[in-house]
This record gives structure tokens, sequence and C-alpha cells, in this order.
């Protein structure tokens, strides 16, 4: 994908990776867990991962913002976060999971993209060309073939729920979306912490078992890395790529899967698999590849998030009393003037125009 930068790109593939690894372990540890137990110590371990960072990070930068923190606007679009991909998306993963091979999950998890996709063209009006739409069409028909059972048309109901956690990680993307210039690590601690704790009640209100501390920490240290870290990452690069383009490499998540579902539980895969695969490959390639330039328009804006100035959107003055920051990473509220210009770019933090005469 021919962006300003190669960093967000990076971001969103090792944000990917980190979560693709996270459905062949979900799997293992289902073993010892119901559903909605691990659900919960999953999100509990990725707060409390992105805790002790956030601690870190503010030991390593004292009096200094290096991050802008969360504002009173941010409430309802990260209460919306918390409920669709926090609460609802990960039970129905796993139960979907309890049902459903983990390789054929994997794949499935590729509908995820198909989601963001969709709802950031129709409701969030991010751009969509014939390539993009293209390669949700090849998707959305692998994961028809992956949920097919056979005979006449019916489809597993695993595959369904996991197809139903995609759609509310969907919302939950495109509504991160619109707090992606904030903290990222408080972002995914709040997320963590409170979607995990809303599992956790539940379990109890419910009766659920739980294993042993030693299962029970196995899971949060899955939480903490393939949730918690993954989902920072995948913030990061919201704010270069806008939530489709994010959301198209992500979808390199279930081949990570898929290949350690292989490796790690001796899963043979169906024949419908095999046939899945390069419509999988062939669309997720036309969306990274994907190259978007034209002249467009900044509007006056005033916001605040994390930046440097090394790039044609950031050259603002700083003040006399501030502490000179060269290409050092700060957050700032800061004024950007009008103007006009073309370059190759992503729907990211300051390009989020129109394109309505195209």
């Amino acid at each position: 994908m021919k962006v300003n930068s190669t960093i967000p790109v990076l971001q969103a593939l090792l944000a990917a990776a980190l979560f693709g690894v996270s459905a062949p372990l979900s799997k293992l540890l289902l073993k010892d867990f119901d559903p909605i137990p691990l659900a919960a110590f999953l999100y509990l371990g990725s707060g409390l991962g992105s805790l002790l960072l956030y601690g870190v990070q503010r030991l390593q930068n004292p009096g200094k913002n290096v991050e802008t923190g969360l504002s009173r606007p941010d409430i309802p679009w990260l209460t919306g976060a918390i409920l669709a991909g926090g609460v609802g998306a990960p039970i129905l993963l796993l139960l979907g999971l309890d049902r459903t091979p983990a390789s054929t999950a994997s794949l499935l998890l590729n509908f995820e993209s198909v989601a963001t996709a969709l709802i950031a063209f129709l409701i969030f009006k991010e751009v969509a060309d014939r390539r993009i739409l293209a390669a949700v069409g090849l998707v959305t028909a692998a994961g028809i073939l992956l949920s097919w059972t056979g005979g006449n048309w019916g489809f597993s109901l695993g595959a369904v729920g996991i197809i139903a956690a995609c759609f509310l990680w969907g919302l939950d993307n495109n509504f991160t979306r619109q707090i992606s210039g904030k903290n990222p690590v408080l972002i995914v601690a709040i997320k963590g912490l409170g979607a995990g704790t809303f599992s956790l009640l539940l379990t109890l209100i419910l009766g659920k078992n739980l294993p042993g501390v030693g299962v029970l920490a196995l899971a949060m240290l899955v939480g903490a890395v393939s949730y918690g870290l993954s989902i920072q990452l995948f913030i990061l690069a919201l704010r270069g790529l806008g939530a489709a383009r994010t959301g198209a490499l992500f979808a390199t998540a279930p081949f990570v899967g898929t290949t350690l579902s292989l490796v790690l539980l001796r899963e043979k895969p169906e024949a419908l698999f095999w046939a899945a695969l390069p419509l999988m490959l062939v669309g997720a390639w036309l969306m990274v590849s994907e190259n978007h330039g034209h002249v467009h328009v900044h509007e006056y804006m005033q916001h605040s998030h994390a930046h440097q100035h090394n790039d044609e959107h950031h050259a603002h003055e700083h003040g006399v009393s501030e502490e000179p920051v060269g290409e050092a990473n700060h957050a700032h509220l800061h004024t950007h003037r009008r103007v006009t210009h073309e370059h190759a770019h992503a729907p990211d933090l300051h390009h989020r125009h129109s394109h309505s005469d195209k």
C-alpha cells in the first residue's frame, strides 16, 4: 500500500500476527475453560498488561505529553467499542470456536476486515473504489465456502457465531478509529478492564467453573500479547491508514492462526479450506496493494494528538517557553491552516476529506 509512511503498514501487520496466534491458543485453552470465563481472562490480561505499560510510559516521560489523553467527547465511542468488541465479539467468537476447527475459524476471522470495510464505506464514508470492493467480494466468497456444511446450503452454528463476532469487531474498529489520535495504551487498558470485568461478572452469575491459577495466568498472558499489544498496534495503524485499510492488512491474521493450527493442533483441513485460501489471499493482496492519490483540500483544523514535525502537515511553531522537540514524538493542541496539495495518502487523521466530486 503506497502511503506516506511504511510504519502504519508494519504496525498493522504486526498487530495481525499477534492476534493471529490467538485462535489456536484459545482453542487449546478451551480444554480447561468455558468460553465466557476465557473471554473474561483474555481481556483482563489485555487490560492489566496495558495498564502496566501505561505506568511505565508515565514514569519514562515525567511531565511530558507524548500522547493525548481521553476527553468527554471520546466516551461514547469508547463505550461502543467496549460493548461491541470487548464484550459481545469475544464471547461469540469463543462459542463459535468451541464448535469449529481452529484452522477454519482462523480464516473465518477475515470477515472482520470485510465488516470493517463495509461499515467504514457505508456509514463513515471512507473511500471505496472497484479494487477494494472486489477484494471485499473475494473475502466474502471465501468465508461462505468455509462456513458451508454442504447439503441444502446449511451453515454451521459455530461459523455463524464467528461471523457475528467479526461484525461486532468491525463496529469496534470504526468506533475506535474515531478516537485513534488518543493514547492507545490507555484506550486498551480501559477496554480490556471494562470488557474483562463484565465477562467475569457474567461468569460468576452463570456459575461457570474456573480452572487453576496456572491456567488463568496463561490465559491472561495470551490476552496481554494477542489482544493487548495487538490492539495497541492496531490503533496506531488506524491513525495512519483509516479503518478499512487497516482492517485489510489485519486480514493477514487468520493465515498466521491457520498455519499455527495446522502445526500445533495437527488439524487436517477439508477440501473447501483449500478452495477458500486463494480467494482470501487475492482479496487481501488487492486491499494491501491499493494506491490512492489526488489533489485534495485540508480545511482549517485544531486538534491534539501525538505527532512529529517531519511531514507536510505539522509545520506549526512551538511557544518560546516550550521545550524544543525536533523530530521526537509529542502531543499538544495545535492548528492546521487550510492547504491544497497532492500526494499519495490514506484516510488518516488528516485525510478524512469528502470525495463527493470524484
